[in-house]
């Protein structure tokens, strides 16, 4: 059978990718192999527990894809420990909750509109539902305090300690988070879900050495398929010798049934490309793109939380230009430069129309553009918030053709 909807469906996305311009940060656009990988007949077959110990038949091959991709995992992080098997980012930081945190102990993380994530410990989230939560922020200037950070985790003593963040354009000071971990004996979790293909190619420090475990999604700047590993480090080890144990028991059974081994094959196929000189040279260039990028918008008027950027991705703050992130999202949308709408740090609207506008380079870099093409697409930018949309459009198109989608 042949499903014409579908496949039409498809095409028009596929056209859509090819002559818009992607600028949301957790966006990128995977090889053509990781593609292949995800559509392969390995969707087939289950294999619900982990390599030589599965409840089904017919694994032996499935167990050397997940060897394979758990290996290339520890090699590329420099891990004792990888369990590839997690779906996506919010169920891996579940199942460490799960692992780690039991009922009435606490959980603490970066407050959502200072950058951090849902799962992080906010109020409308499973872990800030059932585990008690507290929150840290960011200061006046958007920068995390960690001081302030270390003073609540000695009042809070929460049981764990989550670092890292989805709109947070600075880099993270490992050395210190570890210090605090050790002050107060929390567990840490660092989550590099954004900055994870930054910290492969040492772009930005690794949390490893410091912290007891690391989630990363493979989606992101891993340009990996959507899904994600947990990994269990040294210090992590040293500090619970049962640790990795916890955590593949809290994964599965825990918390999801069979694995996407389409998807373990996907992911190791993508840290194999992690761990090549091209990757480290394409995330050097997300760098450079991002600051040209934040110093071209600023040129032209825009504010920048923190100042600028030292990742992947930088948050404009409209309170100044009378709009709000939603309108400017859905102007830039029309004008082919698809961005999302985000809180600034201590927004003074309501998250359903927040201020801000989350801007990140990461998949036009992966279309090969540079520092030229930041400068123009800043240009570009501040021409359709002025109503330029349809010959932005137009010019974002001839872009979108002279850097054309991967695979």
């Amino acid at each position: 059978m042949i499903d014409t909807e579908v496949a039409e469906l498809i095409g028009r996305e596929e056209e859509r990718q090819k002559e818009t311009i992607t600028l949301i940060p957790s966006e990128n656009y995977a090889s053509a192999a990781v593609r292949e990988a995800v559509g392969s007949v390995l969707s087939n077959k289950y294999a619900e527990g982990y390599p030589g110990r599965r409840y089904y038949q017919g694994n032996g091959i499935i167990d050397e894809i997940e060897n394979l991709a758990i290996e290339r995992t520890k090699r590329l992080f420099g891990v004792p420990h990888a369990n590839v098997q997690p779906y996506s980012g919010s169920p891996a930081n579940a199942a460490v909750l799960l692992a780690l945190v039991g009922p009435g102990e606490k959980v603490m993380g970066m407050k959502l509109a200072a950058g951090g994530h849902l799962t992080h410990g906010h109020s409308v989230s499973f872990s800030g539902r059932f585990f008690p939560a507290v929150q840290y922020d960011v200061d006046e200037n958007g920068l995390v305090d960690y001081g302030e950070m270390e003073k609540m985790a000695l009042v809070e003593k929460p049981k764990l300690l989550v670092v890292g963040a989805t709109a947070y354009p600075r880099i993270f000071d490992w050395q210190r988070v570890g210090e605090i971990g050790n002050k107060t004996g929390a567990y840490i979790l660092a989550d590099i879900s954004h900055i994870a293909g930054l910290v492969a190619a040492g772009e930005h420090p690794s949390p490893v050495p410091f912290v007891d475990v690391v989630m990363t999604t493979t989606h992101k700047t891993l340009r990996g398929p959507r899904g994600a590993v947990l990994l269990v480090t040294e210090k992590g080890l040293a500090k619970d010798a049962d640790l990795a144990k916890k955590i593949d028991k809290a994964v599965f059974p825990g918390m999801q049934g069979g694995p996407h081994e389409n998807v373990v094959a996907g992911i190791a196929m993508a840290m194999a490309e992690a761990a090549t000189p091209e990757f480290r040279q394409y995330a050097k260039q997300v760098v450079k793109n991002a600051r040209e990028l934040a110093a071209g918008l600023m040129k032209l008027g825009y504010k920048i939380t923190t100042g600028g950027t030292d990742n992947h991705l930088m948050l404009i703050d409209l309170v100044d230009k009378g709009l709000t992130g939603k309108e400017a999202a859905v102007a830039l949308e029309e004008a082919g430069i698809v961005t999302n709408a985000n809180a600034i740090p201590h927004d003074p609207n309501p998250p359903l129309k927040p201020s801000g506008l989350r801007v990140g380079t990461p998949a036009v870099t992966t279309r090969g553009m540079k520092e030229p093409e930041m400068k123009l697409i800043a240009e570009l930018m501040e021409r359709a918030l002025r109503g330029e949309k349809e010959q932005v459009r137009a010019e974002v198109k001839k872009l979108g053709m002279k850097f054309p989608v991967p695979g």
